[in-house]
């Protein structure tokens, strides 16, 4: 079933055209990869996908009854963003907002998923401490689960392990692909082309030239193997 069907879209800012006639659909279940060259228009893309601003031309129609505050999102982190100063459940349970409306307090069902999502990523025991003083890892798990308290059917992640080390940096790819084995469709920007050979069920390939397909499309294509072996190959 389709959740995000992009249709004949061109981005950009006022009329400055970065990215056109762009066409692809987002099963539920899928695991897409967004990847390409820097300035080729993934962030443009991901703002759009989260209604932060409209495409130039083309449309996103959303299927499945996925509104627009389902939407779980995981941004990448600024420095100032880093030291904010709240506890993790306080920031986990602010997942809710968008479904508050008016309401200025979260109830009981919303403050027991915060709970199950931090028992999910592993950090409910880290409920009482303060975010600032975490570890780089330990803080994109808040993230995510703050961003699972706002969906259980989408997540768009923006670099998710971008300077994180080695075994974190793994560790956070396995509980991304875990939420998606759960049913979780996920879209993820990433440098990481290895990651996304690794772990993706789709490839969008964005640059001088457009691929949309499978994994294995992928790994066939001209735009793959390019990109591929700038990157000094994948290991499987």
């Amino acid at each position: 079933m389709s959740l995000l069907d992009i249709q004949n879209v061109s981005l950009g800012y006022d009329s400055n055209v970065i990215l056109e006639n762009l066409n692809f659909t987002v099963n539920k279940g899928d695991y897409l990869c967004i990847v390409g060259e820097n300035g080729s228009g993934k962030s443009t893309l991901m703002k759009t996908l989260l209604n932060l601003q409209d495409p130039i031309k083309g449309k996103i129609v959303k299927g499945d009854g996925l509104l627009p505050n389902e939407i779980g999102y995981l941004p990448q982190q600024t420095v100032i963003q880093r030291d904010f100063p709240a506890s993790v459940s306080e920031i986990v349970v602010s997942g809710f907002q968008a479904r508050c409306g008016l309401r200025p307090f979260y109830n009981k069902e919303e403050k027991k998923l915060a709970r199950e999502n931090m028992e999910r990523l592993g950090i409910l025991n880290l409920s009482k401490h303060c975010y600032r003083e975490l570890s780089g890892g330990q803080q994109q798990r808040v993230l995510l689960a703050r961003a699972l308290c706002a969906t259980r059917k989408l997540l768009l992640l923006d670099e998710p392990v971008s300077g994180l080390d080695p075994k974190v940096t793994a560790d956070m790819y396995n509980l991304i692909k875990d939420l998606n084995n759960d049913g979780i469709t996920i879209i993820m920007i990433s440098h990481d082309i290895s990651a996304a050979i690794k772990y993706a069920s789709h490839i969008l390939h964005i640059g001088s030239n457009v691929f949309f397909g499978t994994r294995e499309e992928y790994l066939s294509s001209d735009a793959g193997k390019f990109f591929l072996a700038s990157e000094g190959g994948v290991s499987e």
